[in-house]
């Protein structure tokens, strides 16, 4: 082929071939903000502890109502636990209740609480579970673990951490 066998110019092939290449760029900048976004804002990468907080807010909105069997439930993650509570012999409703009414970490009733920030913990990029801390009633902080594989909480968590 020589030049002059070269073919036509086509702007609308030039114009496509940039908006893709700028559109990509915004796309990696973008999910780049939103990352970043996430973590800053105590809500792990990509936002992928929020799920998990929302968990821990569900669980300590039944215990401010004090629906105890629902919280029990959400702790466990299994709201038909009282379809077979010999699974969980080893620890009771009414221990858990007595542990989040005269035992809890706050010393009495629930009557507000906030999720402030969470974490992952354990192995991995995402962690094996993660660590949402909750102010509660003003100026008590509460750490809760939540396993990612199974959805389960617990408390104390493994470690806290500074906000």
């Amino acid at each position: 082929m020589s030049l002059m066998d070269a073919p036509a110019y086509d702007p609308a092939r030039d114009n496509r071939r940039r908006n893709i290449i700028v559109g990509a760029i915004v796309g990696i900048v973008l999910v780049g903000v939103i990352a970043l976004a996430g973590y800053i804002s105590g809500h792990g990468w990509l936002f992928s502890n929020l799920g998990y907080e929302h968990r821990v807010n569900s669980f300590f909105d039944a215990l401010q109502d004090k629906d105890y069997a629902k919280a029990y439930g959400i702790y466990y993650n299994d709201p038909e636990w009282q379809q077979h509570p010999q699974k969980y012999s080893g620890y009771p409703l009414a221990r858990f209740t007595q542990d989040w009414t005269a035992d809890s970490p706050i010393n009495g009733p629930i009557t507000w609480h906030h999720v402030d920030k969470s974490v992952a913990a354990g192995t991995g990029y995402f962690g094996t579970g993660v660590i949402v801390a909750v102010r509660v009633n003003g100026d008590h902080k509460v750490f809760m673990y939540v396993d990612r594989a199974d959805k389960t909480m617990t408390w104390p968590a493994p470690y806290v951490f500074k906000y």
